[in-house]
């Protein structure tokens, strides 16, 4: 049996256990890796130093260390979560907020960006909505746990899984027909298609303006959805249409964008996926932050 295999086979068994046992195994994990995986937890701290310099060291310290404790518990959750049963997800994952914003057919871009319960409420709109759900992810080079994390994801509801090389054209045809997007375009995706524009205290941030150019391509409103880790499960909670977006000016609504997603994480800070290189892509001729 491959490690892939042994592992997926693990989770079956700690979808079993009690919320809270798994929640503690999670943190054990958690403070261990924190120690061990010194590449990432400086990828974290950077991150932090660059984002809330008003912070001290021991406070950045201490939010570093929570946040990639936060990404074993809610890796270990994928157990339930994607093999527990519906009534145990639905029990455990709620949706709030305006969730009103859901009715009708409307083309709806749901803005998702990368907190660490992603998956949670990539579940949460399906459970409760029977609208076509369409996401797109990067496959993993693993097949076997490409496979899982697909078969994850699309484990409820009408959900349609995009690989980012399948182009724009089934993106915007879903949303024309009055489908739903949830879209997490807040990662560090390179120079190719990016514009630069501040994200906290980094006025040059490479960010992908496809949440502006989809809505406008689709004629879709956009919401946002924030998923929140809870001593109880998750909360996704959802927000009103964005007034007034999107605009002509592409830059304009991506730093837009970047400006929502700062306040969502001033909530839940440790969250938020620090442990992603953010800000590696600089604009020509400027050093790398990372050194």
């Amino acid at each position: 049996m491959s490690w892939s295999k042994l592992g997926i086979a693990c989770m079956h068994g700690l979808a079993k256990l009690p919320l809270p046992v798994l929640r503690g195994l999670g943190r054990v994990l958690g403070n261990v890796l924190y120690v061990v995986a010194v590449p990432r937890r400086k990828v974290a701290l950077r991150n932090l130093e660059l984002c809330f310099p008003e912070k001290t060291l021991a406070e950045r310290k201490a939010i570093a260390k929570e946040s990639i404790v936060v990404f074993c518990q809610t890796f270990l959750d994928r157990s339930w979560l994607w093999f527990g049963s519906e009534a145990l997800v639905r029990s455990r994952v709620q949706l709030t907020g305006a969730v009103h914003e859901l009715e009708g057919d409307t083309p709806t871009i749901v803005f998702a960006p990368h907190f660490y319960s992603m998956d949670a409420g990539g579940l949460a709109l399906p459970l409760n909505t029977a609208r076509e759900f369409t996401s797109i992810f990067a496959t993993n080079p693993d097949p076997v746990l490409d496979a899982w994390f697909m078969a994850g994801r699309q484990r409820f509801g009408n959900v349609r899984m995009l690989n980012r090389a399948d182009g724009v054209k089934p993106i915007i045809s879903v949303l024309r027909k009055g489908g739903l997007l949830y879209l997490l375009p807040d990662m560090d995706y390179g120079k190719n298609d990016s514009v630069f524009v501040p994200f906290f205290q980094v006025p040059e941030t490479a960010t992908i303006p496809s949440l502006s150019r989809f809505a406008r391509l689709g004629k879709a409103k956009v919401v946002g959805l924030y998923n929140r880790m809870t001593p109880k499960g998750y909360v996704a909670e959802m927000t009103p249409a964005w007034d007034n977006f999107p605009t002509d000016d592409h830059i304009a609504d991506t730093a837009r964008m970047n400006r929502e997603l700062e306040a969502a994480i001033r909530t839940m800070i440790p969250q938020y996926y620090w442990v992603h290189k953010r800000f590696k892509t600089r604009p020509d001729g400027q050093p790398s932050l990372y050194q």
